[in-house]
């Protein structure tokens, strides 16, 4: 069966069909087989089916009368259902008079639209109805009812609506207030709010008898984001501030729906300033040039050939050409200033914009497109413009022609778009340095009235739902700088350098997470623009920005944080560069001289920035592979090293000054003081981020006053010194803390003194201390000090570590302090530092290896770091070459891992071989302890 024999046989159950004439079924089953939607129409309305026969109905304007006037109850159910009925019974009478050739494209389109108007006034005088007895009314200075205006805007503006098109609207209201007259009063926005909610339900909602239009409200000022309704007073400030060239293209086609003489005309001309200039408009020209370019590179990308709108050539080309001369000349000829492409035309050609023939045969090749549209919607109401590409639909939209050849229609569909296209490429010569290609997608994303699904299918280097919550992300970041005081200097370089962002992201094929992280930072500086200009006046930084945000969180949130950080990305050569030991000292040495000794404060926030910028670039040349992952520690414990020396220095300095010299001490001597670092920073083990675990020591023997006016007993004078270092370094300023500093290892811990007597730490360590200090001490070193105190410490870490002990007591006091630490943290915990064969089982084997065989073997003590005392208990026979390799490796793997883990990269460290890793300290532990 035919597509002709099945519609004839579905008409075959209308009621009334079988009486009508041969000719008379022939026709209406012709117009079903062409169209679905004219069947569901004569099935809903039967009393439909004369009116369709009759070409005297069918030729006529179109009957626009209230669809709810004769309506007596007029609650919601009853409201819609009328509604939709009026408009798909409307709409079948123009699909069929556009059909049987009773009226031209440029009729339906204004009558397709006029139904709308209708449609809109409908649901909004009912709405309003409906609300006043509740809410009372809003009135105007003058007592009168005021009105919410709705603006139509896009085809609907224009008279020019598609069949199955969706409508684009925009509510404002003149002015705030109170209502008056209702059971309760509210503000004159909330009301309009409730009205506007009500009036797109009238409209959009789906019902039993399907919806009458789908209503799109994002092209209010803020979109989505933004309130529903708006004042008059805030639409002229949103437009005046923060309206952008693709708004002011939108609003060219803008026209209120329900015009009431006052005030619609006070709303024509409080936004005519925004969309039409006075001269000549060449601002708008570079926009336009982009939008163009955008156009033109989708045209390339996408290559839409069977699609009549958005194809190369299609409808947008054409309404492209007509808006971007009135945008330019429209505020100079005021007879451009109109909504409608078909009316605009003609003006064009009247004021010298278009040749005669030129304007003819735009409009010409236009109407047909806009036909073909008409048609292919008509079908089933179905929003397309896509040419069909499967026979049975192409023999349908053939029969609508009323023609039976698709090779010719395609041929002049695309004679048509060829001629348009090329109108399209004249009408603004293009930049000799124009936008470069691949910012047109970051443009198109950022300053785009287009849906998030519809910029969504931009976003070519990632999935369909990568792609949308990309796009999700600039959409909010987007609105969110429009709320912020950016500033128009602020908006321009972000519009500038988030296309640039969205670029780079593509190269790398990054997703998501990436521009979330270096969306943090821009949140950060969008209300600071000289770091927004930094970041575009040096490309290279934001290159290097996007590249650490990919590598690493804890970067990401240090820059956001302390966004003096930027500057360090200027020289990636600089970045990357790895320095020596001797490097972290000159350098912080260097930072200092250019700061007032007196100020305190500036010389704490310089050490903060110091140590940021220093730390930011270990991490760059860390993740850059320029330095190995088992140098990160010993650099990042250089750093802490230099800092603290320079902190020593400073206290001492204010210290002196306030109270003079300690006893037996002057200008250039020694100052009898020593920092003792243990934990990570002792065992060259600091990651970043890590606590320092510091004990202060100083031989001063005297109790004597000190040298100055305010003289103290001096060796309170070391215990104020070690207080004042513990402020430069914990006190949080505006650039955070220098380093958070822990003294409870100290001799009697928290209980004890700040600064201790060198002989007091010896005797302490001798007679009182744990075996877990005796353990702590195989990790501490000296890093702050003069010669004569760092020989006695390293006669007393000598003698306490080289002292023989008995087996089974160490080993039984080395267990009961693993075993703490297991109950501590959990016994199941899995993290890397307390799993077991983890990071602590491995530090305690090597101290165990220490304190069990240093008499023996002084060797073992020689350094602080876990490498080369498994090295040295290598060499001495207590470990196995083997062994000693196994654990080295599984020390390096688990230390590489924490790094990368603390940077939170976007891809997590590969963790294969940590098992084998954990297994075999595992193996080393049993076979020392036993257990």
């Amino acid at each position: 069966m035919n597509a002709h024999d099945k519609a004839l046989a579905l008409c075959q159950h209308l009621p009334g069909f079988t009486e009508l004439t041969e000719p008379q079924q022939q026709r209406l089953a012709w117009l079903c087989r062409c169209s679905a939607f004219l069947g569901r129409c004569l099935q809903q309305q039967p009393e439909l089916m004369p009116l369709l026969l009759d070409d005297a109905v069918l030729a006529a304007p179109l009957d626009l009368t209230d669809p709810l006037a004769g309506l007596v109850e007029q609650d919601e159910a009853r409201v819609f259902k009328a509604i939709r009925l009026f408009r798909h019974r409307s709409l079948a009478l123009l699909l069929a008079a556009d059909l049987v050739q009773l009226k031209p494209i440029a009729q339906a389109l204004r009558e397709v639209s006029a139904l709308a108007e209708r449609c809109i006034n409908s649901a909004y005088h009912w709405a309003y109805q409906q609300l006043t007895p509740q809410w009372g009314t809003p009135l105007t200075d003058n007592g009168q009812p005021m009105p919410l205006l709705i603006l139509g805007m896009g085809k609907l503006g224009g008279g020019e609506l598609n069949f199955s098109s969706d409508i684009d609207l925009i509510f404002t209201y003149p002015h705030n207030g109170e209502t008056q007259g209702g059971r309760r009063s509210v503000e004159h926005h909330q009301f309009f709010l409730r009205l506007g909610q009500k009036v797109i339900a009238a409209l959009h909602q789906v019902t039993a008898d399907g919806f009458a239009y789908r209503v799109d409200m994002r092209l209010r000022p803020f979109g989505d984001s933004g309130p529903l309704v708006l004042s008059f007073a805030a639409m002229e400030d949103y437009y005046q501030e923060q309206g952008r060239d693709w708004e002011r293209y939108a609003m060219l086609k803008a026209r209120v729906m329900n015009p009431d003489g006052q005030h619609s005309t006070e709303l024509k001309q409080l936004l005519r300033p925004f969309v039409y200039r006075r001269y000549i408009d060449f601002s708008a020209i570079e926009s336009l040039r982009r939008m163009k370019q955008l156009i033109e590179q989708e045209n390339r990308r996408r290559n839409r050939s069977d699609n009549i709108k958005l194809g190369a050539g299609g409808i947008r080309e054409v309404e492209f050409i007509v808006q971007t001369l009135q945008l330019i000349r429209g505020g100079r000829i005021p007879q451009l200033q109109t909504p409608s492409i078909l009316q605009a035309l003609p003006q064009l050609t009247a004021h010298g914009l278009l040749q005669q023939d030129q304007q003819q045969q735009l409009t010409n090749d236009y109407l047909l497109l806009r036909r073909i549209e008409q048609l292919l919607q008509g079908m089933d109401d179905q929003q397309t413009q896509t040419l069909p590409d499967q026979a049975e639909q192409q023999a349908c939209l053939l029969a609508m022609l009323q023609l039976d050849d698709w090779p010719k229609l395609q041929q002049q569909i695309s004679d048509a778009m060829a001629r348009i296209h090329q109108e399209f490429l004249q009408v603004i010569e293009p930049e000799e340095a124009a936008e470069p290609d691949e910012l047109l997608v970051g443009r198109l994303l950022w300053d785009s009235g287009q849906s998030a699904s519809e910029l969504a299918e931009q976003v070519d280097w990632l999935s369909a739902e990568q792609a949308g919550k990309l796009v999700a992300q600039v959409l909010d970041f987007r609105q969110e700088s429009q709320r912020r005081a950016v500033g128009p200097r602020g908006r321009d370089y972000l519009a500038r350098l988030i296309p640039q962002v969205l670029h780079l992201l593509a190269s790398n094929q990054a997703g998501v997470s990436v521009l979330e992280r270096v969306l943090l930072v821009f949140r950060s500086v969008m209300t600071r623009t000289a770091y927004l200009e930094l970041l575009f006046e040096n490309p290279p930084a934001l290159q290097q920005l996007v590249t650490l945000c990919s590598q690493s969180q804890w970067l990401t949130e240090q820059l956001a944080r302390y966004p003096i950080l930027l500057d360090e990305l200027i020289d990636p050569a600089q970045l990357y560069q790895v320095q020596t030991k001797a490097d972290y000292q000159d350098r912080v040495r260097q930072r200092l001289l250019r700061v007032p000794e007196e100020d305190l404060e500036l010389l704490m926030e310089s050490l903060r920035q110091h140590k940021q910028a220093q730390q930011l670039r270990i991490a760059a040349a860390d993740i850059s592979g320029a330095l190995p992952l088992m140098q990160v520690s010993d650099h990042l414990t250089w750093l802490a090293e230099a800092m603290m020396e320079q902190v020593v220095e400073l206290a001492w300095q204010q210290m002196v000054a306030r109270y003079g010299y300690p006893a037996g001490l002057a200008m250039g001597s020694d100052k009898g003081f020593a920092v003792l670092a243990y934990g990570k920073m002792g065992g060259l083990e600091l990651g970043y981020g890590s606590d320092l675990d510091l004990v202060f020591v100083h031989n001063c023997d005297s109790l004597a006053p000190t040298s100055g006016e305010k003289a103290i007993d001096s060796r309170q004078f070391y215990l104020k010194l070690v207080q004042r270092i513990l402020h430069l370094c914990t006190t949080r300023t505006a650039s955070g803390v220098l380093y958070e500093v822990d003294t409870r290892l100290r001799p009697s811990g928290n209980s004890g003194l700040l600064a201790i007597h060198v002989h007091t730490y010896r005797d302490y360590l001798a007679t009182e201390a744990w075996t877990w200090e005796h353990q702590a001490l195989v990790r501490a070193r000296l890093v702050y000090g003069d010669a004569l105190i760092a020989g006695q410490f390293a006669q007393i870490r000598a003698d306490i570590l080289s002292k023989e002990r008995a087996m089974a007591s160490l080993q039984q006091d080395v267990l009961g302090m693993r075993d703490k630490l297991r109950q501590h943290h959990g016994s199941d915990n899995e993290q890397l530092k307390h799993a077991n064969g983890g990071l602590i089982d491995l530090e305690f084997i090597s101290q165990y290896l220490v304190l069990a065989h240093a008499c023996k073997h002084p060797g073992l003590f020689q350094y602080s770091d876990n490498i080369r005392i498994l090295e040295a208990a290598g060499k001495v026979g207590l470990l196995t070459l083997a062994e000693v390799e196994a654990l080295q490796q599984a020390y390096q793997l688990m230390r590489a891992v924490q790094h990368r883990l603390t940077l939170q990269p976007v891809l997590p460290p590969e963790l294969s071989g940590l098992e084998e890793a954990k297994a075999a300290v595992q193996a080393v532990w049993h076979k020392l302890f036993k257990d």
